[in-house]
């Protein structure tokens, strides 16, 4: 299990050992780099402890509890957890600032706690089985076991294709979980039990305040959460992809370091996906050492490893750019900071503006709506998307829906039409008649926000952000064994803002509106007023292009048909549609593609201790691809 997460941590290996438990750890060196090997133990040895992640208020907890007695053998910052558990049993996680996954082994009461930081930075896989616990960073570790099945749910699967990624309440393998962000689970005796410690609250408790206080306020709660993640005794860096959430943070670090910034930047030859001359503005306003990399359309040569890597289906495709990124950055850093977190807090998509215009027409009766939508269906919208009456009807069809049902149309790839198009009869019937982006309802209906926008910053941070974004970072990263921390993620700054009033985050067509005020001081206006780009790849040329045949050589083989999930036919329609130019279905062949590579790497094969085992186990040219 071990073996299987050395990338995660190279620089040592620890075990712990006893009647009925075993812990294990692969450690990643970067506080206390000569003593802070794991298992780590309180005074008498009665509590064992391994941790993946880092503690930043490490030394503030280190004072106060030395100041209560307690007694400490390394400088590192896991050691705290043993202590705090001796103060405060299961609420030991509520003192902690920081991203961490932990295992900790009380000896006298023979009981487990697993811990998983606030909101997800760090994965956490578990399998509870007749007594028994498996548990780990990744699921390949759980997977070793021959005693555990390699089974997919079709469930998650259906998710993954509708969202393309796996939500965090699912696992692609039947029988294993994750721990949800803000839980603990404890086992004993065979029992397990899963607690919440924490969630933000939307309520606006910052209404009122003036904006030039809340401008100051966010950039000291910037400065402060950037300052707890420079504390390493390894080089450090930052990501820096020319949009105002990365270019924030090198500002706060400039402000912080007495030597230049390591920034780092990877880009394309098409233009309308390169960024990097607005990282370059960056990096020349705080003289950062700034490294530069382009990538070409044989990236693509890296899907088995990404495949490996991810566990599950994986189908965001900026996971290319970011594993790329993390490469280069190991070369230079072990430590790098970046920008992810600032569209969860500040609304910075497209969807949150949709949501504020069309919660100011709440008031309009529903039949009303439903009628206009269903006028529009009938005289058809015309072949265009952009023409008035499109648009009108995009408008009235969103007013008819209910807003949770709403916000899933908007961020699901696949509809109840199209899903009925492309599984056979018999997926369907395993799938049952629960519609797309169901999941969504809960988080949202359970949000003690008040306004439409911050309901879905709710919503995205309890499935977007943990399900897409931080599992495509922290995989990524991890694979290089690089760690990388996100200020923007820290808890008290999210908890400013999503204390600030909904109006403060989207007016009109200006969405993240007061941290781009707050930022003037930081960066310059072509960075805070250029529009967002996202972090992607110029997928829908390549699948044109050089990688044009593709998805019939993997997606129509005979081994992918025979599997039952999809109907050939629909199959061949999506390629078809996209290689002639009638439709861009570059995301759906890239979800498909996904899948299928997974299927036959986790389910059908065996699972190889490294990632570059059997690079031809895909069935495509080894040549060609590998």
């Amino acid at each position: 299990m071990c073996e299987v997460l050395r990338h995660r941590g190279p620089d040592a290996h620890g075990a712990y050992v006893a009647v009925d438990v075993a812990l294990g750890i692969q450690r990643l060196a970067v506080i206390d780099t000569e003593t802070g090997d794991q298992p780590i133990f309180n005074e008498d040895r009665s509590v064992v402890v391994v941790l993946n992640g880092e503690i930043y208020n490490y030394r503030e907890l280190r004072e106060e509890l030395i100041s209560r007695g307690h007694r400490f053998r390394t400088r590192s910052d896991t050691e705290v957890i043993v202590h705090l558990y001796e103060e405060l049993s299961d609420r030991c996680v509520e003192p902690l600032r920081g991203m961490f996954a932990f295992a900790l082994w009380d000896c006298d009461q023979r009981r487990l706690l697993l811990g998983r930081d606030r909101v997800g930075k760090k994965p956490l896989f578990y399998r509870a089985d007749r007594g028994r616990l498996w548990f780990g960073s990744e699921a390949k570790a759980i997977l070793q076991d021959p005693d555990v099945p390699r089974r997919p749910d079709p469930i998650a699967l259906d998710s993954y294709l509708q969202f393309h990624y796996v939500p965090p309440n699912q696992s692609a393998f039947a029988g294993l979980s994750k721990l949800s962000p803000g839980h603990t689970l404890s086992w004993k005796e065979g029992c397990v039990r899963a607690e919440r410690y924490w969630r933000l609250s939307y309520r606006d408790e910052l209404a009122g305040v003036p904006e030039p206080e809340l401008h100051e306020l966010i950039r000291e709660r910037l400065l402060e959460a950037t300052r707890l993640r420079l504390r390493s005794d390894v080089p450090l860096g930052a990501f820096l992809s020319g949009g105002v959430d990365s270019g924030a943070v090198v500002a706060a670090m400039a402000r912080q370091l007495s030597e230049p910034v390591k920034t780092f930047s990877v880009g394309f030859d098409i233009a309308e996906f390169d960024e990097t001359v607005h990282a370059k503005t960056v990096a020349n306003l705080y003289g950062t050492d700034h490294h530069e990399l382009h990538i070409q359309p044989d990236a693509i040569s890296i899907l088995p490893r990404l495949v490996w890597h991810y566990d599950e289906p994986f189908a965001d495709h900026s996971a290319i750019p970011s594993f790329y990124l993390a490469e280069m950055t190991r070369r230079e850093v072990t430590v790098a900071l970046n920008g992810d977190g600032g569209d969860e807090c500040f609304a910075g998509y497209m969807r949150y503006r949709a949501a504020a215009m069309t919660s100011r027409f709440a008031w309009i009766p529903r039949w009303i709506t439903g009628l206009g939508a269903h006028a529009i269906r009938i005289v058809g919208t015309g072949a265009r998307h952009d023409t008035t009456r499109a648009r009108i009807g995009r408008v009235l069809e969103a007013l008819a829906t209910d807003p949770e049902l709403r916000y899933a149309s908007w961020v699901t790839y696949l509809d109840t039409n199209s899903r009925r198009e492309l599984y056979t009869p018999e997926m369907l019937e395993t799938l049952g008649s629960e519609a797309p982006g169901q999941m969504l309802a809960g988080p949202f209906l359970a949000s003690d926000a008040t306004s439409e926008v911050d309901r879905l910053l709710d919503v995205d941070v309890q499935t977007y952000l943990v399900g897409d974004l931080l599992v495509k970072m922290d995989i990524a990263t991890m694979a290089h064994s690089l760690e990388v921390r996100s200020p923007l993620l820290d808890q008290e700054f999210m908890q400013m803002a999503a204390a600030l009033p909904a109006g403060a985050k989207v007016r009109g067509a200006t969405s993240k509106r007061l941290f781009k005020d707050a930022l003037e001081p930081w960066l310059p206006q072509s960075i805070l007023n250029r529009g967002k780009m996202g972090f992607t790849v110029p997928l829908r040329e390549w699948l044109r292009g050089p990688l044009r045949d593709l998805p019939r050589e993997v997606l129509l083989d005979p081994h992918s048909l025979q599997r039952g999930m999809f109907r050939p036919t629909a199959i061949e329609r999506v390629i078809d549609d996209h290689a002639s130019g009638r439709r861009d279905t570059s995301n759906t062949l890239w979800a498909l593609l996904q899948l299928e590579l997974w299927m036959r790497k986790f389910i059908d094969g065996e699972i190889p201790t490294g990632p570059d085992a059997d690079l031809a186990w895909s069935g495509i040219e080894a040549d060609r691809v590998c």
